[in-house]
């Protein structure tokens, strides 16, 4: 398999999570705590992976300035536009319990935008650690994979309640899938046409955009449901992480 073609297939793979917690949502009652603790968790580990491996990886490449004013871009990007879909209704889009006011058609479309969002950054980063050579970050995946079912869990649960048949839902994030992978792919192939430090300036940039999707999103709504375990649950992820980074490298 080609790298661009393996930049894809796990972008893909990791957005096929949004399949797995829409089927959660829209067939099975996982218990709240249980989809809160997997949220925690993988906090944890993209705070890791963010912190030890994309930042590292974009200090390296390009130095500290490119890595600095990536980060800061992600940050404002991503902030800027969950800012504008959490007036119509995707403020909690990573939440495992779906409020009333959720079930409204406008709020799983706000939900939907805020999966694309999330997505790109995320797929593209997956795209981008394949530039060195050394095959995929198999821990960047894992963690993705991990923030994605809950985002599925909440919104289809949400639009089963507003009338929404099965095929419609899963097409619809069938398709998302669609623009991980080629998200993934567009990260590898395009950024492998520039310099290293275009290369650490978009891998900042993703860094930036997770830690803010994480903050944003995913703590405070693992938080609602498991409250002061939220914390080490997110550490033990850190931590495994970290870790394995360590006894692999």
């Amino acid at each position: 398999m080609s790298p661009g073609l393996e930049a894809a297939f796990w972008g893909g793979f990791a957005g096929l999570a949004l399949l797995l917690g829409a089927a959660i949502g829209y067939f099975v009652k996982l218990p709240h705590k249980v989809v809160a603790s997997i949220m925690a968790f993988g906090a944890g580990v993209l705070i890791s992976i963010l912190s030890f491996e994309l930042m590292e990886t974009a200090t390296h490449k390009g130095g500290l300035l490119s890595a600095i004013m990536g980060f800061s871009f992600g940050v404002i990007i991503y902030s800027g536009a969950n800012a504008v879909l959490s007036l119509y209704g995707a403020k909690h889009r990573k939440r495992s319990q779906v409020p009333g006011s959720h079930s409204a058609q406008g709020a799983g479309t706000a939900i939907v935008l805020g999966a694309i969002i999330d997505g790109v950054p995320e797929a593209a980063a997956i795209g981008v650690s394949l530039l060195d050579g050394e095959g995929v970050a198999l821990l960047t995946v894992f963690a993705i994979f991990l923030s994605n079912i809950p985002e599925g869990l909440s919104s289809s649960a949400g639009m089963r309640a507003s009338g929404k048949s099965a095929r419609y839902v899963f097409g619809l994030w069938f398709s998302i899938a669609g623009v991980c992978a080629m998200s993934a792919w567009l990260g590898f192939r395009f950024l492998g046409l520039f310099g290293d430090t275009y290369v650490a300036f978009a891998t900042a940039v993703a860094a930036g955009a997770i830690l803010v999707m994480v903050i944003q999103t995913m703590v405070p709504e693992a938080f609602e449901d498991i409250h002061n375990i939220t914390g080490p649950i997110a550490a033990a992820g850190f931590l495994t992480v970290y870790s394995a980074s360590v006894l692999l490298g």
